[in-house]
C-alpha cells in the first residue's frame, strides 16, 4: 500500500509539476498556471510593494516575527488584495492584526475600512494600535488604527445589519474551536445583500500534508504558546469549504488556491524521483 501511494504521489508531482508557485481556480475549473502574476496595484512594482508591506512594523510587537510574517506571506497578502480591489464602499476586516493586508487595502483601495481583532481583552469595545512603516517614496509614517474587540466565534458582531460590502475572513476559520457556521451568519448578517465575502485558509490537501501521511508524520499543529487560538484547530479543503459556505447561503463564485510558501514536501517525501 505505501508503495501505491508513493507511485500516485510522483505521478501527481510530475503531471502537475506543483511547485511554491499559484494554483488558480475560478468556479468548477481548476487551470494548473505554474506562475500567475500577482494582482500589483497599477504603476506599482512587485519589489517595491515588497518593501512597503515588509516595512510594516506594529507598535510593541516581535521584529523578527514581524520580518518574518511579511516576507513569507507577502503573495498570500498581495492576492487578497487582488479579490477585493475592485470593490467599493465599507470594508470589514477581521482579525486585522498585523495589518499586512490593512496597509494594502488603505493605501491601493478606495475602501472605507473597519477593523476587528481578539486578543483576549477582558472587555469588548474600541481600541487602537500604532502601526509604522515606509511608504513607497521610503518615508517614514506612522498611522494609528481603531479596531473593535470582539470574539468572533461567541459574540455578536458590534455592527448593524446591511452595514458593509465586503467582509474580509483571512485565515481566521482554521483557528476556530467550534462550528463556524455560526461566525458565518454573522458575516452574512452585517453583509449588505449583494455584499462579497473574500475568505482565505491553507488547503489541507497541499503536497506537504499528503507526503507528511506517506512518510508517517503528523500533519497536525503543536500546541500553541499563544493560547489555543494560536495553532491551526482544523484545515479545510475547497470542496468543504464550498459546502460550508452554500450550507450557510452563501453563493460561491471564485475560488483560488495558491501556493505561496516554499513547499517541504521533500523533507518528508522525494516526489521528484
Amino acid at each position: 500500500m505505501l508503495n501505491f501511494l508513493k507511485r500516485v504521489l510522483r505521478f501527481i508531482f510530475r503531471r502537475f509539476q506543483i511547485n511554491s508557485s499559484s494554483i488558480i481556480s475560478r468556479s468548477k475549473y481548476l487551470s494548473f498556471d505554474l506562475s500567475p502574476p500577482l494582482p500589483l496595484p497599477e504603476g506599482i512594482s512587485e519589489q517595491d510593494l515588497f518593501e512597503f508591506v515588509t516595512s510594516i512594523r506594529v507598535k510593541d510587537s516581535s521584529e523578527n516575527e514581524m520580518k518574518a510574517y511579511g516576507t513569507n506571506d507577502f503573495k498570500r497578502f498581495v492576492y487578497t488584495w487582488g479579490l477585493a480591489k475592485e470593490i467599493n464602499g465599507k470594508c470589514l476586516e477581521l482579525g486585522g492584526n498585523p495589518y499586512f493586508t490593512t496597509m494594502l487595502l488603505k493605501k491601493f483601495t478606495n475602501l472605507d475600512v473597519s477593523l476587528a481583532n481578539y486578543f483576549g481583552f477582558e472587555n469588548n469595545g474600541e481600541f487602537s494600535q500604532s502601526v509604522r512603516y515606509n511608504d513607497l517614496d521610503h518615508t517614514k509614517k506612522n498611522e494609528n488604527l481603531k479596531f473593535q474587540h470582539f470574539n468572533v466565534e461567541k459574540d455578536l458582531f458590534p455592527y448593524k445589519d446591511d452595514e458593509f460590502d465586503l467582509v474580509i475572513f483571512a485565515e481566521i476559520i482554521e483557528h476556530l474551536l467550534n462550528d463556524p457556521c455560526s461566525v458565518l451568519r454573522e458575516i452574512k448578517r452585517v453583509l449588505k445583500t449583494g455584499g462579497t465575502l473574500v475568505l482565505t485558509t491553507p488547503n489541507v490537501a497541499r503536497l506537504e500534508n499528503v507526503a507528511r501521511l506517506i512518510r508517517g508524520a503528523n500533519i497536525y499543529d503543536p500546541y500553541s504558546g499563544y493560547g489555543p487560538y494560536g495553532r491551526h484547530n482544523r484545515e479545510y479543503n475547497c470542496y468543504e469549504l464550498e459546502q460550508l459556505l452554500k450550507f450557510e447561503d452563501f453563493k460561491p463564485t471564485m475560488s483560488f488556491i495558491a501556493c505561496v510558501h516554499s513547499t517541504q514536501a521533500e523533507n518528508y517525501f522525494s516526489v521528484k524521483k
